[in-house]
């Protein structure tokens, strides 16, 4: 027999009886939730382009370190000398209300170890087997491809809607200084403000937090936006909130090789290990695809199936061939293959 029950915290309905357990001023923290903006415009006729052409050629040769070896996954585990990070990393999940944590529609049953079947993801608490499932909307062909940066309030309202609706983007960061998005951004909507959008399946572009978490539900989810990303200034000023623990982190650039062919990061909003990994990811400008699995998605018991692990995050890095798990050393990993020393 199986003991259901139903839980959504990206406003859905709970049933059951089950619970489960400006600019930042230099040297001043700011909380100011506004995106940042530049009254700078350009006139062009050219249409926005889904690659990175504008970007300079790389010829770097990508390796990874001498004697790499890509470390065996570590369930639950936080490698001691980054607690810190990981603890501040957490707290957008309490401001956030856990906003990005559950894929849309999301439930969970307890059932038997043998109802799962063994190509498939499952967590296991205390010797109980619980599957998860979500009710997802249209899947769109194409990647969305959204210019951004981590530590936007804006930004991250986009994101959240991103792993609650389970779509894969293709990211473009946009730190600040950065030589190779910034311009593009600029080039394509005529005035630099993130997040910015393009949408290469029905080619709608656009600027605002908002209208974009609007387009991608009435398209790709079920034309409802969940209540958290609903409340208008509460919801900008609670993800400016839940910036303050990594205040500065994923906000400027970090000098880099540009990579031939974007990274692959399968991660969600919701989890700590994935921001951390993320804000690396958008200091060194690296484009990533960021294949989203938060709780409930169908893409965990894909990630089982390649690697006979499900954890987050897990990089593909098409440039070195390396493959591999543990967020303290994907930083390490990126830092000692792309940033310039």
């Amino acid at each position: 027999m199986a003991m259901a029950g139903a839980l959504s915290l990206s406003q859905f309905p709970v049933c059951g009886s089950i619970s489960l357990p400006k600019r930042l001023p230099r040297r001043r923290v700011c909380i100011r939730a506004m995106s940042e903006t530049s009254s700078t415009s350009v006139s062009t006729q050219e249409e926005p382009t889904s690659d990175a052409s504008s970007a300079p050629a790389s010829s770097v040769t990508f390796a990874p370190p001498p004697n790499f070896k890509p470390p065996e996954p570590k369930r639950f585990a936080i490698r001691p000398d980054k607690t810190n990070e990981v603890l501040g990393a957490l707290l957008p999940i309490l401001f956030r209300f856990g906003t990005g944590v559950f894929a849309s529609g999301y439930s969970f049953s307890f059932v038997s170890k043998d109802e799962i079947p063994p190509d498939q993801y499952a967590l296991e608490i205390n010797g109980y087997t619980v599957k998860e499932t979500a009710k997802l909307g249209p899947r769109p062909d194409k990647p969305i491809e959204i210019y951004e940066f981590e530590s936007c309030p804006f930004c991250r309202k986009v994101r959240e809607i991103v792993a609650i609706l389970d779509l894969d983007v293709l990211f473009y960061p946009c730190p600040r200084n950065g030589p190779n998005f910034r311009p593009k951004v600029l080039q394509m909507g005529g005035k630099l403000q993130f997040p910015y959008m393009v949408d290469p399946n029905t080619g709608v572009s656009m600027y605002e937090s908002d209208d974009i978490i609007r387009y991608l539900v009435e398209n790709y989810g079920d034309g409802n936006v969940p209540l958290s990303l609903s409340l208008g200034f509460l919801t900008t000023l609670t993800a400016g909130l839940a910036m303050l623990s990594r205040v500065g982190k994923g906000t400027t650039y970090t000098p880099a090789k540009f990579p031939p062919k974007p990274l692959k990061l399968w991660a969600y909003e919701g989890s700590p290990f994935c921001k951390l990994v993320r804000e690396v990811l958008v200091e060194l400008e690296l484009p990533h695809l960021l294949v989203s699995c938060a709780r409930g998605s169908p893409k965990r018991h894909i990630l089982y199936q390649k690697t006979g692990h499900f954890q987050a995050p897990y990089l593909e890095d098409p440039n070195t061939g390396i493959e591999m798990f543990e967020s303290a050393e994907i930083i390490e990993y990126l830092k000692a293959t792309y940033a310039l020393q």
